[in-house]
């Protein structure tokens, strides 16, 4: 079972404790769907939006970056289809076995559900055409170590696909302003210092509360 990382500023982190119940062994999953896929939910209402804005195409591999219920799963692995490849990558052990369920129960062989820690340097998977991290880019309590690993695991030129709440002084909610650490620009800064370049603001219909954002790999590999 996956165990809490030790958190210290020292050790990079930049929130103690911010993933500590997804890293609660007896997380229910169900109870999580019932948060994440509802209409309530902004990227959810504009997820098939959000998802075609991705521009996969049948064979390409992605990795969904702290997968959580499989939401955006499902739709990478009818986009990639039976030749692709979704690494559906999470740290709460609870999520990937749901994930692998119901992959195994739908036949979708081109998803590879799989635990990483939230201080691990490697990612499980490598060259992926394009990397998608919604809603879990401030749950980065490493995000240093977790760039340097983002970057690693995509292939030279390959892309990653960034959806966050938009946190503005002033206009953003409360809950936003209180749990997410830093707006876009720091965010934006944290990739580009770990190698990425940023290719620009995506306009995707139905995200107000939401921004995406596109970075690109060097095609030279560095």
């Amino acid at each position: 079972m996956q165990q809490p990382a030790v958190s210290s500023p020292a050790a990079g982190s930049v929130r103690p404790g911010i993933n500590d119940r997804y890293l609660d062994p007896d997380l229910d999953p169900d109870e999580w769907v019932e948060r994440f896929e509802v209409e309530s939910r902004e990227v959810f209402r504009a997820r098939h939006a959000v998802a075609a804005a991705c521009g996969l195409r049948p064979g390409d591999k992605i990795g969904d970056i702290g997968a959580g219920t499989g939401l955006f799963t499902m739709l990478f692995a009818k986009q990639v289809g039976p030749t692709g490849k979704v690494y559906a990558a999470d740290i709460a052990e609870k999520f990937v076995e749901r994930i692998g369920r119901i992959a195994e129960d739908q036949g979708l062989t081109q998803i590879d559900a799989l635990v990483v820690g939230d201080h691990d340097r490697r990612m499980p998977f490598a060259e992926v055409d394009c990397l998608f991290v919604c809603d879990v880019y401030h749950h980065f309590e490493y995000p240093q170590v977790t760039d340097a690993a983002l970057l690693r695991a995509v292939k030279p030129g390959g892309r990653l696909i960034l959806v966050d709440f938009d946190r503005v002084e002033g206009e953003s909610s409360d809950f936003v302003m209180g749990h997410v650490r830093a707006g876009k620009e720091v965010f934006r800064r944290e990739l580009e210092e770990a190698g990425f370049v940023f290719v620009g603001e995506k306009s995707i219909d139905g995200l107000s509360e939401n921004y995406c954002l596109e970075f690109r790999r060097p095609e030279d590999g560095r």
